[in-house]
């Protein structure tokens, strides 16, 4: 009976020992499947936040571009301001129009914006990359105040004295004959005084000077942007392949 009892107590201790095996290895199996899941999440979220960085290269050099032909615009109306004769108001006109309807930058950060208010964004387990995505983050905020500073500056300096004095409709009709290579708009006849007094107006001049201040910042920003952008695809480029 000692012998059968006690080799019934060891079939039931290695019972056991089977069954929190067992156990322990399906919750490792499960373990695995969850992080097997969170990581294809993860490596969806990568790809998804590359192709908007990816696109926001683009973005970022079409608009550098675009400012620095406004900073170009903006310095050719402060010479005629400073004196230098005008030998052609279309071109005149067409640098002065530039200024006035400026475009504002939208970083593609969409797959971002999911991240934050769906809170996964503590699914991207690469500190480096998330740390760089806050940060570009940062650096579009500070664009965007530089050009809320700058529209502040425009409606102070430049557009009154524009909706006043100058000769909008023929200016408007102008500008869009030259953007449309004469498909559209009127060429007219600008003339001096389509424009009023505009070099008598120190509002206006340092409407221009500001413009060229500005778009200067501005593209110093969009350097460190495009900077971060190239840096994160890099690193996610390498985490993707762990």
């Amino acid at each position: 009976m000692e012998n059968k009892t006690g080799k019934y107590f060891k079939y039931a201790i290695g019972e056991i020992i089977l069954v929190v095996i067992g156990i322990l290895i399906a919750l490792s199996i499960n373990n695995w499947n969850e992080e097997r899941k969170i990581r294809e999440n993860e490596v969806v979220y990568l790809n998804n936040i590359k192709r908007d960085l990816q696109l926001s290269i683009i973005e970022i050099d079409q608009f550098v571009d675009r400012r620095n032909s406004l900073i170009n615009s903006a310095n050719t109306v402060m010479g005629h301001f400073n004196g230098k004769q005008v030998n052609n108001w279309n071109s005149f006109n067409k640098h002065l129009v530039d200024i006035y309807t400026w475009q504002s930058f939208y970083l593609i950060d969409n797959t971002y914006q999911e991240l934050k208010y769906s809170g996964n964004f503590a699914i991207i387990s690469n500190d480096s990359i998330k740390n760089g995505v806050l940060n570009l983050d940062l650096l579009y905020k500070k664009l965007k105040n530089n050009e809320n500073h700058w529209r502040n500056d425009a409606e102070q300096t430049l557009h009154p004295g524009s909706y006043e004095k100058h000769d909008i409709n023929s200016m408007s009709k102008n500008y869009v004959f030259q953007l449309s290579n004469g498909k559209m708009g009127v060429r007219g006849n600008l003339t001096k005084e389509s424009f009023g007094d505009i070099f008598n107006d120190q509002k206006q001049k340092n409407g221009f000077a500001f413009a060229s201040l500005n778009f200067g910042s501005m593209n110093g920003t969009f350097f460190e942007m495009k900077k971060k952008c190239m840096e994160l695809i890099s690193q996610i480029n390498n985490e993707l392949k762990k």
